[in-house]
């Protein structure tokens, strides 16, 4: 029976934590069984009273100062021991119902990793900031220069990959911030492993429900693009 890891790295969701943990619970995958790996990353607005209960269920993980998603996706791998391994932001953003699409190329032997796309799907978007989408496009067209990959999603929540990619990246990977996304992706061009995407929902948030991401993790971004493709050998 094989097993998949759902990475979670949660700051401040104390909102949305309770409702995400039970969406993943109802996930049915037949005869694969779910680990959760929740990792708060300093959170001050209650999330953390919320995450005890689960520490006798799931392995939970509290760090006492904020480090950066990239930090708390790290942290959640090391402690993986899924064969496949997918990280779950905890904002209710994107929809646990579609695992089993994400993992299928996987388990069909064709894909080594597999990215949920939100842009190339028929699946229901809800329509927001025109300049995110931009900035998301823009950070794919240059990563994709430097990668030579045709992904349409770079900067997607929704990364599958099996214990092989896993044990190769995880070593090398360093990004505490939103950098882990160039960064995951550098890393798995630079080892030749097989890349699939599979179109996505997305229920995207605005700011005033607690959208995180901003234009410096953008600026960020093309640093690490720039950092991990070009000058890392």
């Amino acid at each position: 029976m094989q097993k998949l890891s759902i990475i979670i790295p949660i700051y401040n969701e104390a909102n949305t934590v309770g409702e995400l943990i039970k969406r993943v619970e109802a996930v049915n995958l037949d005869n694969i069984t779910k680990e959760l790996v929740l990792i708060d990353d300093g959170s001050t607005d209650g999330t953390v009273s919320i995450l005890r209960k689960y520490k006798d269920k799931y392995k939970v993980i509290i760090k006492k100062k904020n480090q950066g998603k990239g930090a708390a996706v790290r942290t959640g791998y090391a402690a993986a021991t899924g064969d496949i391994v997918i990280v779950q932001d905890a904002d209710l953003e994107y929809d646990p119902s579609e695992y089993k699409e994400m993992i299928a190329p996987i388990l069909a032997g064709k894909a080594d990793a597999v990215y949920g796309s939100r842009f190339i799907s028929s699946k229901p978007h809800r329509v927001l900031y025109y300049w995110h989408y931009l900035g998301n496009q823009l950070l794919t067209l240059f990563s994709n220069m430097c990668t030579n990959l045709n992904l349409t999603d770079m900067e997607t929540c929704y990364k599958a990959m099996n214990r092989k990619a896993l044990d190769l990246i995880l070593p090398k990977l360093s990004s505490n911030r939103f950098g882990i996304e160039p960064e995951t992706t550098a890393l798995l061009a630079r080892n030749k492993l097989r890349i699939y995407e599979i179109g996505i929902s997305y229920s995207g948030r605005t700011y005033e429900e607690g959208k995180k991401i901003n234009w410096k993790d953008g600026v960020s971004a093309v640093w690490c693009i720039i950092k991990f493709n070009l000058l890392r050998r």
